[in-house]
Order: structure tokens, then sequence, then C-alpha cells
């Protein structure tokens, strides 16, 4: 089996495979379980892992340059090296987006918004989660729910900063710090998509008044080809109309006076004509 096929069949699996964890580590957090309860989605977390592991594995053994392809994917590797700490877990929703980011639209723009969209919710529900996670047990903590936790992730991202929550412990700021960046990154991609869509519907307007200003001077040549056409025929009309010139291209002489008196009338000779 080729690096390509292993690719194209296990992306819609590793996506139910992330939205599962999603869904597990989500019940684990929000619902604040304890230990017993929460026995049955740690489980399902580390069956993930497994099947992340499992696909980083073959990955890695399909590929021709199995080197380059290490060092382009350290990402992938920290979602398998990494499973200990509990917000870190959270890194294996990097597959979900490489996953999202290969199986988006045909267009450029189609695949850059589906991505950004994605990413956008997918990165302020993870950092909720995550803040959550590590605040919620911290003394003095001002996050304690998932609410709270929520509104926090959107005034972070968008780099508002009220400044109502916020985190006292170390990993939590080191998640805001990571949802700061990724926010302006994300902000960055809608205004460049923005900008490049605006761009182009100018370019297409710009285009049909060419095209038009293109048809009018094409119309204009038809019409003075079919003039000159008209104009050359009515030449060719006037030149058959016209007799034909005497030997040498002159017009016969004209008959002077004298030439006429001295030629007699027409069926007499010159001895019929009376004495003067």
């Amino acid at each position: 089996m080729t690096h390509a096929r292993w690719r194209k069949i296990s992306d819609w699996p590793l996506m139910a495979v992330s939205f599962i964890f999603l869904a597990a580590y989500s019940a684990e957090v929000i619902g604040n379980l304890s230990a017993r309860g929460s026995r049955g989605f740690e489980y399902i977390i580390w069956g993930t892992w497994v099947v992340f592991a499992v696909d980083y594995l073959v990955n890695f053994l399909l590929v021709p340059n199995r080197w380059r392809w290490f060092v382009r994917h350290i990402p992938e590797l920290l979602i398998v090296a990494l499973p200990i700490l509990r917000p870190l877990r959270l890194l294996r929703l990097l597959t979900l987006l490489a996953v999202l980011q290969r199986t988006a639209g045909r267009t450029f723009r189609g695949r850059v918004v589906t991505y950004v969209v994605g990413s956008a919710f997918l990165l302020v529900y993870v950092a909720a989660l995550a803040v959550l996670d590590v605040e919620r047990p911290a003394h003095g903590a001002t996050i304690t729910t998932f609410p709270v936790a929520l509104w926090w992730a959107f005034v972070t991202i968008t780099t508002v900063g009220y400044g109502d929550y916020t985190p006292v412990t170390i990993e939590g700021r080191m998640i805001a710090v990571a949802l700061m960046l990724g926010g302006i990154a994300l902000l960055g991609v809608v205004t460049a998509t923005i900008a490049s869509w605006i761009v182009e519907r100018v370019a297409l307007t710009e285009e049909s008044a060419q095209a038009a200003t293109r048809g009018d001077v094409f119309a204009l040549s038809k019409q003075i080809t079919e003039l000159k056409a008209q104009l050359a025929a009515h030449s060719a009309a006037l030149e058959d109309r016209t007799p034909p010139a005497a030997s040498g291209g002159q017009p016969p002489p004209l008959p002077s006076a004298l030439d006429a008196r001295a030629a007699p009338p027409a069926g007499l000779s010159r001895s019929d004509q009376p004495a003067r």
C-alpha cells in the first residue's frame, strides 16, 4: 500500500476518532467527574491515542523519505509522545485540522474559508476546555465554569482582553498566549481572504469593461470594412458605365467651324453646290 492510499483511507476514520476524543474529554472536563466517574472516558481517550499512534507509525513506514517526513510532521509526533499531561492531550485535535484541510472544498478560497472557520471554532472550544481544566482546581481562580471559560476564550482570541476573567496558573497563561497568537494568525488569514475576494471582484469588473471595449472596437472595424467594400463596388460600377476611350487613350477631336463649312451637306457632291 502506498502512503497516498493510506492517507485517503484513514482521513475519515481519523476525523471520527478525533470527534470521539473531543466528546470524551469535554464530558470529563465540563462534568468535573471524579476519578471513578471519569474512568470510562479515560479508556476512550487512551484508545484514541492508540489509533493516532498506529496512524503515525504506518505513515512513517510508508513514506519514501522518512527523515524529511519526520521533520515536517513534528506536531504528529507530539500527539503521540505527549499524551500524559492533560492539556497537551488536545494536541491530538491537530489531526482533525489536518484532515479538515485535506477534505475541504476544491477551490483555494473554499479550502481557506473551511479551514479558518473550523480552526477558529475548534481553537476557542479547545482553549476553553484546557483553561478550565487547569484553572478550576487552582486557589483564587476566576475561571471555574465552562460558560466563563468559553467567554474568556472568545475575549482572548479577539485580543480584546476585558480583564474580568484572567488565568492565575502558569499553564493557564501559556494557554492564553497560544490562544492570542492563534487569534492573530486567524485574523490575518481572514483579512487576506477578504482582500483577495475584493481584488478578484475588481479584476472581473475591469475584465468585463475591457471585453465591452474590445467588442465596440471590433464592431467599428467591421463597419469600416463594409464601407470600404461598398465604396470599392461603387467605383467598379462607375468604371463600367464610362464609354471606351479612343486609341492612344485620348477622346476623338471635335469638328471645327471651318471644317463644317467646307464639308458638303450629306447627299451632295462639291460640284452640285450652288455658285456664290
